[in-house]
């Protein structure tokens, strides 16, 4: 069997006994305790957890997190409603995001207009860099 070792005895002896909750829960053969395991999903690590909110509340789209991450978008649903994020309403500004390497993050803050009309954060994403800038919108 591939269930873990009896919290209380730490016999690795031991039968189903029924479901509860979801989970599957188990007898010990040595000394009748009764426990359950943690279900056998795949975790995320937390790094992509705090990214993917950090990229909702910048003002990031699930669809657009998922395809940055390599995380569903679900998941990342599931995050924001657990966590109780709240994008704010954006109406005057919108966010535009580029993956940078190192070299070409230097370029872009050697340019001071780059810096000027607005907002920007940097956030590192692995062995990149994420920009996002938020600009105006035009009104014409």
């Amino acid at each position: 069997m591939a269930q873990l070792a009896c919290p209380k005895c730490e016999s690795k002896e031991a039968t189903k006994s029924g479901v509860v909750g979801g989970r599957q829960r188990y007898k010990c053969k040595n000394c009748g305790y009764h426990y359950s395991v943690a279900k056998a999903g795949k975790e995320i690590n937390s790094y992509y957890v705090i990214k993917a909110l950090q990229l909702y509340v910048e003002g990031v789209s699930y669809r657009e997190i998922e395809r940055l991450l390599g995380v569903s978008h679900v998941s990342v649903m599931n995050w924001v409603k657990k966590y109780g994020m709240k994008a704010p309403r954006q109406t005057d500004y919108h966010p535009t995001y580029k993956i940078l390497n190192q070299k070409e993050l230097n370029e872009f803050f050697q340019d001071t207009n780059n810096l000027k009309g607005a907002g920007l954060v940097v956030t590192e994403l692995g062995d990149k860099y994420m920009m996002i800038r938020w600009e105006r919108f035009r009104q014409g």
